[in-house]
């Protein structure tokens, strides 16, 4: 039996640590820290959760991802993927409820790291992932607009996202000028910052700026129009103690879909986040350590009252950037983030919400991925409507819908992509040994097929799909045959589809009279034949190694008949 693959980066970062390394890690971390902050607020509002749970679970989640991850240079938080199915879990089960689904899916990333699943969830199809990713999105801008434009609508906003847009357009005559101006200078400030320096965040600029000038307008100019953090939240700056939840089997019954997709959501996105970050820095992630390190992040994060969290790739590139190297200035960078929130946090009160609007706004565009959606678009018809299906299903449903329906569909075209590619074929008159040999055979080229011997071949795995197109090419044939040889020499494996297609084949060639001879059979799938008794069904001497004894079986056969 495999031991546990749990072996965090910490532990082999810290045997050759040195004084310079700290250097870098501690300045990574710092601006790191403050990279975060803006983004774990934005995304806890627009989760649906007061803005202190979102910086709460970078402070949790962040240490234990960095401390107990499979990645170097990894940081953890919440992240715009979660916002649609928190929003959606919130206003389903109540924070309870999303408390629940967070446990539940630390749990199932756990078990996806001890199963040793980190290297598959890295397969799923990459047209679903832009798919989602791009609704994602999409859906996230949707969400913003009414506070990007200091809407008053009456009411709540409808969730569902045509009746959110219609809503909107209805009360366009609600638009506030000024929380506009906030929210669009705050969008053109992150846009144009990284040219002005890539190390002072774009998204800090921004709240600096435009909470200082919502405050001068308000004082001076008798601005009131523009809503705040304060208007919306009471800011409560003391950490809380952690509680667990009571259980009931009917609520856990209902929050298993959204749970797992939480899970699979945040695998995918750390381990991608993971993976890039591997490129960058020349080195290799130990992904089943990063699952079960992402597992218990979301185990301790929702008993603070924290939300789900995952490896986020621009926070990740960010500490690259900055010479963070080891998992020491991720722990630092939650750190930053705590000293933040408990001295800090109450001037969060005069950030206005349209800046935070804008914020997300510029996350979402970031987040569309709209050049490789436009380049899956020249993809075969296959991939595109995988893509389409998972992007309108994200829109419109939501995005535990779309994950699931998205793999199902990719799972569909997987097994008829994988059936396409075994083929099978009658061989006629005689063999070209320069080409389909099984073995070397000196200066002879040809063999010829005796009358009333019938010459199959195939090419690729016998599974689904393969046995029923022989009844196509024997189809073919003018007359019964009396011996059939079936070439498995390019056979590398058979599953139970395939067996059971063959054993049809051998049942019904006996019925008429014909004896069926396998040739080339390797030894693989030679094993699975004879522990599945197809050596009675067909005589040990009708499994032959290559085409010369098959033949010469067959010629004994046809002087026996």
């Amino acid at each position: 039996m495999k031991k546990f693959d749990f072996k965090p980066k910490m532990i082999s970062a810290v045997k050759k640590y040195d004084k310079k390394t700290f250097i870098s890690d501690l300045m990574a971390g710092i601006i790191v820290g403050i990279v975060a902050l803006p983004l774990a607020i934005a995304f806890g509002i627009a989760s649906g959760v007061s803005p202190e749970k979102g910086i709460i679970t970078a402070i949790v989640a962040g240490f234990i991802i960095s401390a107990l991850g499979g990645s170097k240079v990894q940081i953890g938080g919440p992240t715009g993927a979660f916002i649609v199915i928190v929003s959606g879990i919130i206003g389903q089960y109540g924070m309870t409820g999303l408390t629940i689904a967070t446990l539940m899916a630390g749990v199932f990333l756990i078990l996806f790291g001890l199963l040793r699943l980190g290297t598959i969830i890295k397969y799923i199809p990459y047209p679903i992932i832009v798919g989602f990713t791009s609704g994602i999105a999409v859906t996230i801008f949707t969400t913003q607009v009414k506070d990007l434009l200091g809407m008053n609508i009456a009411g709540p906003v409808p969730a569902d996202f045509i009746e959110r847009w219609i809503a909107y357009f209805q009360n366009l005559s609600g638009i506030d000028p000024w929380s506009t101006a906030v929210g669009l200078t705050s969008v053109a400030i992150i846009a144009t910052a990284p040219k002005l320096s890539k190390r002072v965040p774009g998204s800090l600029i921004a709240i600096i700026v435009m909470t200082v000038a919502a405050l001068l307008l308000k004082q001076y100019a008798g601005v009131t129009s523009i809503e705040t953090i304060g208007d919306r939240f009471s800011i409560n700056s003391q950490l809380p103690g952690a509680i667990v939840p009571e259980l009931s089997w009917e609520t856990v019954k209902g929050l298993v879909a959204p749970a797992l997709t939480i899970a699979v959501l945040g695998a995918i996105e750390s381990l991608l986040s993971a993976t890039v970050a591997d490129g960058v820095i020349g080195d290799h992630h130990n992904s089943n350590t990063e699952l079960i390190g992402q597992g218990v992040a979301n185990l301790a994060a929702p008993l603070f009252g924290g939300i789900p969290a995952t490896g986020a790739i621009a926070r990740t590139m960010t500490n690259i950037n900055n010479g963070g190297r080891t998992p020491v200035a991720g722990i630092i960078h939650a750190c930053v983030l705590l000293l933040i929130f408990l001295f800090l946090m109450p001037l969060a009160k005069y950030i206005p919400m349209a800046c935070l609007a804008g914020v997300l706004v510029v996350v979402s565009y970031g987040m569309s991925g709209w050049r490789s959606f436009a380049a899956l678009l020249r993809n075969p018809k296959s991939d595109i409507t995988v893509l389409l299906l998972t992007f309108l299903l994200t829109i419109v449903f939501d995005l535990t819908v779309a994950i699931e329906v998205g793999l199902i569909c990719a799972c569909l075209l997987f097994m008829r992509r994988m059936s396409e590619t075994t083929d099978v074929k009658a061989v006629y008159d005689e063999i070209d040994l320069n080409v389909d040999a099984d073995m070397e055979r000196g200066n002879l080229e040809h063999l010829t097929i005796p009358k009333g011997v019938e010459v199959y071949e195939i090419n690729g795995p016998y599974f689904f799909g393969a046995g029923n197109r022989f009844d196509d090419i024997m189809a073919r044939y003018g007359d019964r045959p009396k011996v059939r040889i079936i070439r498995m020499r390019k056979v590398p494996f058979i599953d139970s589809t395939g067996l059971h297609n063959l054993e049809n084949l051998c049942l019904m060639s006996q019925r008429e009279g014909i004896t069926i001879v396998l040739s080339g059979v390797n030894e693989k799938v030679e094993a699975v034949l004879r522990r599945n008794g197809f050596q009675q069904l067909l005589g040990d001497e009708n499994i032959c190694n290559h085409i010369d004894l098959a033949l010469a079986r067959a010629n004994e056969l046809l002087d026996v008949k």
